[in-house]
Parts: C-alpha cells; sequence; structure tokens
C-alpha cells in the first residue's frame, strides 16, 4: 500500500465494496430464498383443503419473490385471464429488477478499477521523469519509487476489475436462470387458475 501510494488506498475501498457484493449476492440469490422448490404444489394442496384465504395469500406473499409473483395472480383470481397475466408480468417485473440489484456496481467496479489503475500509472511515471530531470538517470534509487507505484498500481487496478467482472458475468446468469424458473412457475398458475375458473363456471352452469 505504501509502495503504490494513495491510489492504492482508492483501489482498495473498490475490493471491500467488490466483496461486500459478492458476499451478499451470493446469500441473496440462493435458489431456496428466490424460488422454493415445491411452492406452487403447496399453494394448490391449500386450494384444494380450503386453506387459501387472504392470510395465506399475504403469507405467500412475503416468503419469497416467487411467492410474491404467485399471490399477485391469486388476488386477481376470478378475473379474465389477460388481467391475471398482466398483474402476474407486473410483479415479475419488480422481483426481476430487484434480483438485479448491486450487479451494477460489480459492472462499475470492473470498467473503473482499471482506469484508476492507469490514473496511478500515469502518475507513477510522471515522477519518475520528475526524478530523471532532476538527479539524471545515473542513480537507479530515484527512479524506483516511481516505476514501483506504476506497476502496483495497474496491478492493483486488475486485481479489483477481473474478479468483479467474473462475478458480475455469474450473477447475471444466476438472476436469467431464476427469472426463467420464475416465470414457468408463474406461467403454471396462470394455466391452473384459467382451468380452474372455467371448471367452476361449468359447474355452476350445470347447477343452475
Amino acid at each position: 500500500m505504501k509502495a503504490g501510494g494513495l491510489v492504492m488506498w482508492l483501489l482498495l475501498t473498490c475490493s471491500v465494496i467488490m466483496l461486500a457484493v459478492i458476499i451478499e449476492r451470493f446469500w441473496s440469490l440462493q435458489t431456496k430464498y428466490i424460488a422454493p422448490k415445491n411452492l406452487l404444489s403447496q399453494v394448490w394442496q391449500w386450494e384444494k383443503m380450503g386453506y387459501l384465504d387472504a392470510k395465506r395469500i399475504d403469507d405467500l406473499r412475503r416468503g419469497s419473490p416467487l411467492g410474491r409473483i404467485l399471490a399477485a395472480g391469486l388476488t386477481r383470481y376470478g378475473h379474465d385471464r389477460d388481467i391475471i397475466k398482466e398483474s402476474i408480468e407486473d410483479a415479475g417485473r419488480m422481483v426481476a429488477h430487484e434480483l438485479e440489484k448491486f450487479l451494477n456496481v460489480l459492472a462499475t467496479l470492473a470498467g473503473v478499477a482499471p482506469l484508476i489503475g492507469l490514473f496511478g500509472t500515469v502518475v507513477g511515471i510522471i515522477k519518475v521523469f520528475a526524478a530523471v530531470s532532476i538527479h539524471g538517470v545515473g542513480d537507479p534509487n530515484f527512479l524506483a519509487g516511481g516505476i514501483s507505484e506504476a506497476l502496483f498500481t495497474t496491478a492493483g487496478g486488475l486485481a479489483v476489475a477481473i474478479p468483479s467482472l467474473v462475478s458480475y458475468r455469474y450473477f447475471r446468469g444466476r438472476v436469467d436462470n431464476l427469472i426463467i424458473v420464475m416465470e414457468q412457475e408463474a406461467f403454471k398458475l396462470l394455466v391452473q387458475l384459467h382451468e380452474l375458473q372455467e371448471r367452476r363456471t361449468h359447474d355452476n352452469v350445470r347447477a343452475s
């Protein structure tokens, strides 16, 4: 840190932010928290047993992002298919936006860290030329400080940028996969709600 100068402290700050985001996203983007397995089956089990009331739907909404999407469709049960679909899509867009939280931070660090390192490199080279103009090239000790600063900051910038970019790509792919899973579950819900509504309408017609 001492050899790299003040720029290294800025890169250290970037690395701390990067690690915090990576740890938070690793924890938050687990499938069991986003799209719990068999959640839709549990919903239909409640419906068959007559337990699917407003309180259950509210608990479902608070339980997970997938539950929020399913609850959006369930609260519109009885309306036209297009209205239910629109409600599910609105909830899905909000959930997708929340899943992408902090990913732009990683993308920004991946782009900015090399530039910060390059800035430190330029500063180090300026110091080298300043030392040459004053002391000449006879004594390498006057040149070593600027050269080491230039190399350390370049390495520091890459050390932050590379894991930031890799992490961004990884989490971007994970978010896309989770969105696909939730879209599939939401489509199943939409189909089943439509079938249930048609079945009850048919039963009412026959009863009348």
